[in-house]
């Protein structure tokens, strides 16, 4: 059931959904003076003789950047930069609602990976984070891999690895519920594009080696030519047809298209199947049609209105706070993987009643509870701290921080 009419969409996105303010007092002459011209001239000396001193007398060390050329833009496709505006803005707002990380959109009107990579790079020196947003496969894994290479401040493509992050935390806890081992995991992923095999990169992590993914020309076996370097990563010895593949699967994720799976194929999985299908704005296969044919199997989707939501919303605003507040030079699997730990963790903890009174459920953990959801506001400070200290452990960190303290600052945002 829709929450809202489409009149109330544009009434809500009119005249944009962020801003700027002063953060510092411009009441008096003296103000002016210090704020710009002729006081200015000091600051931008000191930084032109010492770069680094930009994080510490600029907004450069709490700004993150959001960038896309449109190209791949969630249920719409290759909409263009312009069109991305609204969605970029979005996330600006959701970054200062949850980690209360400031942030501010750029979309960049080029399709040509190499020039799209040079003006980030050129524009980058403003920023002390970049999240890049919406831009297509096979082109975004490069893009993403050149600019983490030539740039030192963290960088993430969001679409490739916030699902991620959020599907790993809900399959640590889904594996926990059914009691078995990574290693004895039959996983199916329906997709292939760049959350498709982010997603399947993080499962091996956590020790998943039997995965099978699916394209759109079927199972991707090595016998196939020209496979992307990404897809042959995943590419299986032998032949395989797509019901082959669902035959005793333990675990089902769908970041393909709607309605392409059947109810044969989850009937042909395990007993207590794990079933995440996250195609927007209609799944795979919808969780009540799951549940006819597998009662026990746990269930999540990508939307809201259905248990077990795979919401980004949960990862990237504190994934950036964190790297921002440690000054990482890169966001690695390690604070990735942190990330999905974390969320998995709290997931496991006792739910707060006023987290219960937004969604009117008696939350608890169980296979309709596998993912926190979005407003349980102890995200910020449960998850954001595994991440600071993942970087501050893998070395990737200028800023070393007391953990404990930094909890306690976390709490009283």
């Amino acid at each position: 059931m829709k929450l809202y009419t489409s009149q109330e969409v544009l009434d809500y996105h009119k005249k944009g959904k962020v801003g700027i303010h002063c953060t510092k007092a411009m009441d008096t002459q003296k103000d002016l003076s210090i704020a710009y011209s002729p006081g200015v001239a000091e600051v931008c000396t000191l930084i032109e003789n010492e770069p680094e001193k930009a994080f510490e007398y600029t907004t450069r060390a709490s700004l993150v950047a959001v960038i896309s050329n449109g190209t791949a833009v969630l249920g719409l496709g290759d909409i263009g930069a312009l069109a991305s505006k609204p969605v970029m803005e979005g996330k600006c707002a959701l970054f200062k609602k949850f980690a209360d990380v400031d942030a501010i959109d750029i979309c960049i009107d080029e399709k040509d990976p190499d020039k799209l990579i040079d003006i980030i790079k050129k524009i980058s020196i403003s920023f002390g984070a970049i999240n890049l947003e919406d831009i297509k496969a096979p082109e975004c894994f490069g893009i993403e891999q050149r600019l983490i290479k030539e740039l030192d401040i963290p960088l993430m493509h969001d679409d490739q690895h916030g699902t991620a992050i959020i599907s790993t935390a809900g399959l640590i806890n889904a594996v926990k519920l059914v009691d078995k081992k990574y290693s004895d995991l039959k996983v199916v992923i329906r997709g292939a594009g760049a959350s498709a095999v982010s997603c399947g990169n993080m499962y091996k992590a956590l020790g998943v080696t039997n995965i099978f993914m699916i394209d759109r020309s079927g199972v991707i076996t090595t016998s196939r030519e020209n496979l992307s370097p990404q897809k042959q990563s995943f590419a299986r010895d032998g032949e395989f047809t797509v019901d082959d593949v669902f035959k005793n699967a333990d675990v089902f994720l769908g970041l393909s298209s709607a309605n392409s799976v059947s109810q044969e194929q989850i009937k042909s999985m395990v007993e207590v199947p794990i079933v995440l299908t996250m195609a927007n704005p209609t799944p795979e296969i919808l969780p009540e049609k799951v549940l006819e044919v597998a009662p026990n199997a746990i269930v999540g989707t990508g939307r809201s209105d259905y248990p077990n939501q795979v919401n980004n919303v949960l990862g990237f605003p504190f994934i950036f706070r964190a790297s921002l507040d440690v000054r990482a030079s890169v966001i690695n699997e390690e604070m990735k993987m942190a990330a999905s730990v974390a969320l998995a963790d709290l997931a496991r903890e006792e739910v707060p009643q006023y987290v219960k009174d937004i969604y009117n459920k008696d939350l608890s953990f169980s296979k309709d509870y596998i993912i926190p959801t979005p407003f349980d506001k102890r995200v910020l400070e449960f998850v954001t701290p595994a991440i600071a200290k993942a970087a501050m452990d893998s070395g990737v960190a200028r800023n070393h921080i007391d953990i404990e303290e930094y909890k306690k600052t976390l709490s009283k945002s």
